[in-house]
């Protein structure tokens, strides 16, 4: 069926559904989910009628299509009646794609077209319905579905820089392909997020899509997690338990950080990849899974290989297609996108920035990727006074910032001391002369307050001398955290014995 004959079949019963779009005394609609109904067979029947109302489903129509296109962009999910041949679901799957990305695709079908329901099923559609039962309930539990997915689709990868468009475009590719794939990038940049895009863009979508972190586990529990335990195996295993291979049986693993798994279970690993069954511990009897693996790394597994650390075997195993994640800053156009995607996720107040905030942003490089951005926006969202997040609400990473960090505060809140404090600073001049000279006054001289002096004029020394905290704590030999800790201390301090020349 072309897009013309589409047209003229759509045309014929948009009145009828129109009837469905009941509104409420204010004008607005009273359903929740929009669905637009593509049956060029038939208009819904009354029964059709009573079940989606009940399940709170609005039905769309349309007659051109450009106006398929407007529609598109309100819709929920699209309802398709396919008959002898699934060429219509192609045309639908295409025009959708090109409007709005991962937009579920629900099949009616004849019970007699049950090949057809499984070619639907293997070209990715959301579900499949028996085009003359489908009732209030198979309803109902279809907009949950619909519910889980758009949850899924709130936590997604941002692709706005072109580099970003080229890894969703080829992340499509390897989704639909099915293949073991290896997802490489630098901590925080969002691997995990990536791998849940491969899931939800496979065939596997309705399935589980179990993750777990090979660096998080201890190696004593790592081998239970991986392959479950039978009751009694061992002591305190008072009842059976899949292990993740079996939890992910039909859908997706994501195995983070594979680099991190101990060699003994690198071997195991490739076993179950091999030969697609698993024994749980304490069994005999061999279990098989269907699952998908999408594996994750920061490290350099080549690097790994050589020095023996990961099996060669292994990485061609798992890496028969490879996609790569830039770093943060390497992609910008992507930063001011996440970050009001984080406030949506974090807020339910709409939340702006400054133009300043915006600058900030961009102008920072983000060594701790799109983790780090998620830190940064939460802080912000603590501290701002308004609804609109300023540049002095973006507080970065202390660890990871040091270097940027200007001293000047530093040295004006010691200068000010010593104006505040400059005849106790003779006092104790006199006392540390006397000590030089190995006399004593009749005063108590401190000694720990002696050394405390001495050592906080070094640290002003050194702050003077030195562009950023971190030059400073270099020359001192401590760290910059030791630093800003004794900065700290000094600020806290309230004896008038001292004063900071």
């Amino acid at each position: 069926m072309d897009q013309h004959q589409l047209k003229k079949d759509t045309t014929t019963y948009a009145q009828t559904i129109n009837k469905l779009s009941e509104v409420d005394e204010k004008g607005k609609p009273k359903l929740k989910y929009n669905a637009l109904w593509l049956d060029p067979f038939s208009a819904p029947t009354e029964e059709d009628r009573v079940a989606l109302k009940n399940a709170s489903i609005k039905l769309l129509s349309v007659v051109t299509l450009d106006d398929l296109k407007k529609v598109l962009k309100q819709t929920n999910f699209v309802v398709i009646r396919l008959k002898e041949n699934s060429l219509l679901y192609d045309e639908v799957f295409s025009l959708t794609h090109s409007v709005q990305k991962h937009l579920p695709i629900i099949c009616r079908i004849d019970r007699t077209e049950f090949e057809l329901g499984i070619e639907a099923m293997r070209k990715g559609a959301f579900q499949v319905l028996p085009s003359n039962s489908a009732n209030s309930e198979d309803w109902k539990s279809l907009v949950k579905l619909v519910d889980q997915h758009n949850k899924r689709k709130k936590n997604s990868f941002v692709f706005v820089d072109k580099e970003s468009q080229k890894l969703l475009k080829l992340a499509e590719k390897v989704a639909v392909a099915d293949v073991t794939t290896l997802i490489t990038g630098p901590t925080g940049s969002g691997k995990e997020v990536l791998a849940k895009i491969l899931h939800d863009a496979s065939k596997r979508y309705a399935e589980p899509f179990v993750s777990i972190n090979c660096g998080a586990i201890p190696e004593n529990l790592m081998e239970d997690l991986l392959f479950g335990h039978e009751k009694g195996a061992f002591t305190g295993a008072v009842k059976e338990h899949r292990g993740v291979f079996e939890q992910a049986h039909k859908g997706t693993l994501f195995l983070d950080e594979i680099g991190e798994l101990p060699v003994q279970l690198q071997t195991k690993l490739l076993r179950v990849l091999q030969e697609r069954v698993v024994t749980r511990l304490g069994g005999s009897t061999p279990v098989e899974v269907d699952f998908r693996l999408v594996a994750a790394t920061n490290k350099d597994l080549k690097e790994a290989i050589r020095s023996r650390e990961f099996r060669e075997d292994l990485y061609f195993r798992i890496s028969t297609f490879r996609l790569k994640i830039s770093a943060l800053s390497k992609r910008k156009e992507d930063i001011l996108p996440l970050a009001a995607q984080i406030i949506s996720k974090h807020s339910a107040q709409e939340i702006n920035f400054s133009k300043e905030a915006e600058e900030k942003l961009l102008g920072y490089e983000w060594p701790g990727n799109v983790r780090e951005l998620d830190n940064v926006i939460q802080r912000a969202l603590v501290l701002k006074n308004s609804l609109t997040i300023t540049a002095k609400d973006l507080v970065f990473d202390e660890l990871v910032t040091e270097n940027m960090l200007n001293a000047d505060e530093d040295i004006s809140y010691l200068e000010n001391q010593r104006n505040h404090k400059q005849n106790s600073s003779h006092e104790l001049q006199k006392e540390k002369d006397n000590l030089h000279q190995g006399k004593t006054s009749s005063a108590n001289l401190n000694l720990d307050e002696v050394i405390r002096h001495s050592e906080f004029r070094t640290i002003v020394s050194a702050i003077k001398s030195s562009s950023n905290r971190n030059d400073a704590a270099k020359k001192l030999g401590i760290s910059p955290r030791t630093l800003r800790y004794k900065i700290a201390q000094l600020k806290n301090l309230e004896s008038p014995e001292f004063s900071f020349e």
